[in-house]
């Protein structure tokens, strides 16, 4: 009797039950003449932080997980290749859930997990790196925990930008207590130098009167006593240096901030010498029509996005937004994408704010269906114009070129038990928040890593006979 079995295949159905009783997992297609190659890095179910090869080798691994770690570039740490952000300490028991209200303390590790740098409150014994933090420190972090969610950047100055939440009352919400969204400017002997409070700025987010009602007579859906989410901010970078400023628009100085809410459908742009939001996106659009996409044309519905960004200078695109409409459930009112959930990839210019580029699942020759993630996920450019997309409810990192090729695919293997939509109980997934391309010089000289194809089977090669 004679069987043939897939490579790269990896059987769950044990564990999984619905799912597919076979499982692709690792990478699934390289084509080397049209990828991109560099390291990837992203926190798994397993609570690591993991750095892979194009034929995704764990070549480095940290005993934390970020949300989302971060590989900083060797010209914000003196020099030093491979050091990281992440979560260092969180409450006992808890696990990421959407918000920072379990994160106790975020820091800096060095390439062999050696703590650089730490913001939060004392470790416990689940947390692997992070020290008891006492006196002054402990004392300058807003109830003695750091609650970052989403989100952190290191500045050019050596302090961190952290987007973290606040559970306080705002006046005019039914609401008795909101998660409100603050982002503040730690410097590295942990004094808070900056911050902003997303509550302060209602009015200059684009709702309409309308809108802003609904938003003030929310509730959480998550029950009495819990603080209502009434933006979910998910996403903050800092913009750079970009050819609009270069030209003379002062919304786009290189300090401004850009964030993003997923519950209210809206990007915007903070000033950063005054707080102020000086250019948004939403949150009303006009609504998609079906059929032909033609481009460039006027930013139509997006819905509970993830991971604006601005191109950075260098990059295919430089100077455009970037993001991944997830095409979920959000706003006020709520909107949603419908029958046939998708989500796009968009390519916006923040100036006439048209669409100049977008990626869906047709464009890889599959249905619009083929590609969804309603929730978590990100996209960057890539040098060479191809873009990596992290299809984050799906565990799935891949490449495409400008075209909508797959050019590299990736599905994470560490799957672990998590309570996200369980129905309020734990059950195995993959997802996995974000993933962000690494430069092979940003790692210490000597890291392995490896550039071979992988072919994969011809469609319909997957369901093999047994003879």
């Amino acid at each position: 009797m004679k069987k043939i079995v897939a490579l790269s295949l990896m059987s769950f159905a044990a564990q999984l039950g619905a799912a597919p009783s076979v499982y692709p997992t690792g990478v699934t297609r390289y084509d080397t003449a049209s990828a991109y190659n560099s390291y990837v890095i992203f926190s798994g179910q397993d609570k690591k932080t993991h750095l892979i090869d194009m034929n995704g080798n764990e070549v480095h691994n940290w005993n934390a997980e970020g949300f989302p770690p971060v590989l900083l570039d060797p010209a914000l740490t003196g020099g030093k290749r491979g050091n990281v952000l992440v979560q260092l300490a969180s409450a006992p028991g808890t696990s990421n859930q959407g918000n920072g209200l379990n994160n106790q303390a975020i820091g800096e590790l060095d390439w062999n997990g050696k703590v650089v740098w730490q913001w939060g409150a004392a470790a416990s014994a689940q947390d692997a790196y992070a020290a008891p933090v006492e006196g002054k420190a402990d004392q300058q972090v807003p109830g003695g925990s750091a609650k970052q969610h989403h989100d952190w950047r290191r500045l050019k100055n050596g302090n961190t930008l952290v987007l973290a939440n606040l559970v306080h009352p705002v006046k005019g919400f039914r609401a008795p207590q909101v998660l409100d969204d603050v982002i503040y400017e730690v410097n590295p002997q942990g004094d808070i130098v900056w911050q902003w409070v997303a509550s302060e700025h209602l009015n200059e987010f684009g709702f309409s009167p309308a809108s802003l009602k609904l938003v003030k007579e929310g509730l959480s859906a998550r029950g009495k006593g819990t603080p209502f989410d009434y933006l979910h901010i998910n996403n903050m970078s800092v913009l750079g240096p970009n050819k609009w400023h270069d030209g003379g628009d002062q919304r786009f100085h290189p300090d401004n901030i850009l964030i993003d809410s997923r519950e209210a459908n809206f990007i915007v742009i903070i000033d950063k010498r005054t707080g102020k939001v000086v250019w948004n996106l939403g949150p009303d659009y006009p609504a998609q029509t079906r059929g032909p996409r033609v481009l460039p044309r006027p930013v139509d519905q997006i819905i509970g996005q993830h991971d604006a960004h601005l191109i950075e200078q260098g990059l295919p695109g430089a100077g455009n937004i970037l993001v991944f409409d997830n095409q979920g459930e959000a706003g006020y009112p709520r909107v949603s994408v419908g029958v046939q959930p998708r989500s796009r990839v968009l390519e916006i210019d923040p100036i006439n704010k048209q669409i100049v580029w977008e990626y869906t699942g047709s464009d890889s020759n599959g249905p619009d269906w083929s590609f969804y993630s309603s929730f978590i996920s990100s996209a960057r450019r890539l040098p060479n114009g191809n873009t990596l997309i992290d299809e984050g409810m799906n565990g799935r990192i891949f490449q495409v070129t400008a075209t909508g090729a797959i050019a590299w695919e990736y599905i994470s293997p560490y799957f672990a038990p998590t309570p996200v939509a369980g129905a309020g109980k734990p059950v195995l997934s993959n997802w996995l928040y974000r993933a962000q391309p690494v430069p092979y010089d940003w790692v210490p000289e000597g890291t392995p890593r490896s550039e071979k194809a992988v072919i994969p089977p011809e469609p319909g090669k997957f369901r093999l006979a047994t003879q």
